[in-house]
């Protein structure tokens, strides 16, 4: 057991054994794995701008006849806060009822003004009204339409709400293939990623083939040779993965926000976890096997 132990250590040791190499290593599986997460990043934005609903949808909020009009003009502040809200158009009893006539004097062929309905006003039957059109970019549009119609029939006074469907064409049809191009592409990805990073780990170690021929004709045994070796391929592997992941951090960090302005409206988003996982996975385990593949072939 001590023995094991004194071979880990000697393991991390060999790291500072020729600086200059490890150093021109870990540098390119930092560059590769950076440049894996930015694609892996931009995957992640281009899939949940394609998954957001980007239809319209379309809200009309009847109170109930009678309803005290103050009451009624303060709900109607609050909606325009909402979220995703593109227009709001109110209709007071006696301005629904002159939109109404307006509407009936078009299709009758009645006066360009339409009906006269003078005789109601002040007394209109009709109840106070909001037609809301909403354009939301929400992963989960089913979700959002039904807790924003949860909320406006809650609302104090409201007798009824009708809505339209929302019309998401271009999000259902990604959603429904996002899974048929995103994992593979990410698979690709891994298998590019492997390479590179196992070849990086095999050419590093070649600085150290003479050790490994002189251990070898003294009769050290193999696991003796590549327990030091393999601890210094993961160690290099996880290091390397670990400051690209920090780079990657940073880099959402700073430029979040940057492509969030008209006409574009994009924001950068993180990879899932488990596609960031492979960040370090993926390094760490090529580490060991290009270590082991690195040794086994002398």
């Amino acid at each position: 057991m001590r023995t094991f132990f004194r071979l880990l250590g000697r393991g991390v040791a060999d790291l500072f054994l020729h600086p200059w190499a490890q150093l021109l290593s870990m540098a390119a599986v930092t560059l590769v794995v950076f440049l894996s997460g930015l694609f892996l990043m931009a995957l992640a934005t281009v899939d949940a701008e394609l998954s957001a609903s980007r239809g319209e949808t379309v809200y009309q909020v009847y109170w109930r006849p009678g309803t005290d009009m103050a009451h009624v003009r303060g709900q109607w502040e609050e909606l325009r806060h909402m979220p995703w809200l593109a227009s709001l158009e109110t209709y007071s009893p006696d301005e629904a009822l002159e939109a109404l006539a307006r509407r009936m004097g078009e299709t009758g062929g009645g006066p360009p003004n339409g009906l006269d309905m003078g005789f109601l006003s002040g007394k209109s039957p009709l109840p106070p009204t909001a037609l809301l059109t909403f354009a939301p970019r929400e992963a989960e549009p089913e979700k959002w339409a039904a807790d924003t119609r949860d909320f406006l029939t809650a609302m104090p006074g409201v007798e009824r709400v009708a809505a339209s469907p929302l019309r998401d064409e271009l999000g259902k049809a990604w959603r429904s293939a996002s899974r048929f191009v995103i994992w593979p592409t990410v698979g690709f990805l891994g298998v590019v990623l492997a390479l590179v990073v196992g070849n990086t780990v095999r050419l590093t170690l070649s600085t150290r083939r003479e050790e490994i021929e002189i251990l070898q004709l003294v009769g050290a045994r193999n696991w003796y040779i590549r327990l030091p070796l393999v601890v210094a391929g993961a160690l290099q592997g996880l290091l390397g993965g670990g400051l690209a992941c920090l780079l990657l951090l940073l880099m959402h960090w700073r430029f979040r926000t940057a492509l969030n302005v008209p006409p574009l409206l994009l924001e950068l988003r993180l990879p899932p976890p488990e596609q960031a996982a492979l960040l370090l996975a993926v390094p760490v385990l090529m580490g060991i096997l290009g270590s082991w593949i690195a040794v086994r072939s002398r």
